[in-house]
């Protein structure tokens, strides 16, 4: 796009002083470099329009029009750091996964694919172009789980003082919705620098102090990602959230926001929006699931495996048992069993397993997925909702840990990604 934005001003240039009077006519220009990638006035505009409009449905005022562009750039910039990544490492999504994506979310919505493309379409988006968006949300999504989620380590003494904790505090509350608002901070940042972050969160905090909607202040100072969202992070146990913010929220009334906090990733201000109390089980969605499994190495390549589950999944297709094909050809210690996992409990097997496992339909059979053991076909048996026993409890703990760990990590990660990335600012290259 920017060979042919370049072609264009050039080409319009001489057709300007051609003609007499000089007329300088702008098409498109570049924003900002990130790496050995640009950014074009035309991609900022259409993503500030999007931000306009995220901002119109949640009933909250835009800030003035340079500052929502700055933030909506930086949020483009952040985000093509980590596609860059993605696709340095190897990551793909092709476009199989990207399809039962879209209808997955055109199911949640009620709407037949179809539908949901029209609904989009009047929104003013080309769908190609959401399209390709999703594809990018589902590529940083997996770069995460890869580069962060996936080293979070949690140990059996810190599941053991979590339950602690929590029996300690049977019957308060169970759950803390939070917003927050994030100034970033550099990796190495000299003392000014620091200074001039601080102060910009101070500001923040004296507008909310006055009065000020906590979104409309968000949407103007956060650097987060969710800062056109009104900075809110969702609702979770108060052990599921970041230290910092767990130990600040303890004080703090529904609609009360916290003094500028400090963590590694810069300076942070959190509001609770509600808290809910503990009552009753905890209730979890379980899968029942088989699977044959390809292992991947030196005598058996990733293109010879998809090849022969290909091969094995028409065979089940016709009426071959997939337990019988289980015990003859999967490596894995299933396969006596037919390739029965038993009931699967979210967080039990690895991501791409379990992402692949719940978009599949009872007795469906999966293509061949990939993840760090080999390619696997999956058949869905049943489904359930299941009461937590004591060892499910154990699980939940080691969830609720490791979700925490990774909110943090992953906010030091970025910064660092960020930092490591070459980047020119050309906003004001009027």
């Amino acid at each position: 796009m920017a060979v042919a934005a370049t072609l264009a001003l050039a080409a319009c240039s001489a057709l300007a002083q051609s003609a007499g009077p000089r007329k300088v006519l702008t098409v498109d220009r570049i924003v900002a470099v990130v790496n050995d990638e640009v950014i074009t006035q035309f991609d900022l505009a259409l993503r500030t329009k999007l931000a306009l409009a995220q901002l119109a449905r949640a009933n909250t005022a835009p800030p003035p029009a340079d500052v929502l562009e700055r933030q909506v750039l930086e949020r483009m910039i952040s985000d093509r750091v980590q596609l860059q990544q993605a696709r340095e490492t190897g990551l793909r999504v092709d476009d199989a996964q990207l399809e039962k994506i879209l209808a997955r979310i055109a199911e949640d919505n009620k709407m037949t694919l179809p539908q949901f493309r029209s609904a989009v379409e009047r929104d003013g988006f080309p769908f190609d172009r959401f399209r390709e968006d999703l594809r990018e949300e589902v590529l940083m999504t997996r770069l995460r789980e890869r580069e962060v989620d996936s080293r979070v380590v949690v140990t059996e003494s810190e599941i053991d003082n979590f339950l602690r904790t929590r029996e300690a505090q049977a019957g308060g509350e169970d759950e803390v919705a939070l917003a927050h608002i994030l100034v970033r901070v550099p990796e190495g940042a000299s003392p000014e620098q620091l200074a001039e972050r601080r102060a910009r969160a101070e500001k923040a905090l004296a507008q909310l102090t006055a009065g000020g909607e906590f979104a409309e202040v968000a949407a103007a100072f956060s650097d987060a990602a969710d800062a056109l969202k009104g900075g809110l992070m969702g609702s979770r146990s108060n052990d599921r959230w970041p230290a910092l913010f767990a130990d600040a929220a303890k004080s703090l009334r529904v609609g009360q926001v916290s003094p500028v906090l400090r963590s590694p990733a810069g300076f942070h201000i959190i509001r609770v929006v509600d808290r809910k109390i503990a009552g009753g089980s905890v209730v979890v969605e379980q899968t029942r699931a088989r699977h044959i499994l390809i292992r991947v190495n030196e005598l058996v390549s990733e293109n010879d495996a998809r090849v022969r589950l290909r091969g094995l999944k028409e065979r089940i297709e016709n009426g071959t048992s997939f337990a019988e094909l289980a015990r003859l050809h999967s490596d894995d210690g299933s396969a006596p069993r037919g390739g029965e996992l038993g009931w699967i409990s979210p967080g039990d097997t690895v991501p791409d397993f379990e992402r692949a496992m719940n978009l599949l339909k009872v007795n469906e059979v999966s293509e061949a997925v990939r993840t760090e053991f080999g390619l696997h076909l999956i058949q869905v048996l049943e489904r359930r909702r299941e009461d937590l026993s004591i060892e499910r409890q154990r699980l939940l703990a080691r969830q609720a840990i490791r979700a925490r760990k990774a909110d943090e990590s992953f906010q030091e990660w970025l910064r660092q990604l960020r930092d490591r990335a070459f980047v020119s600012l050309r906003l004001e290259d009027r």
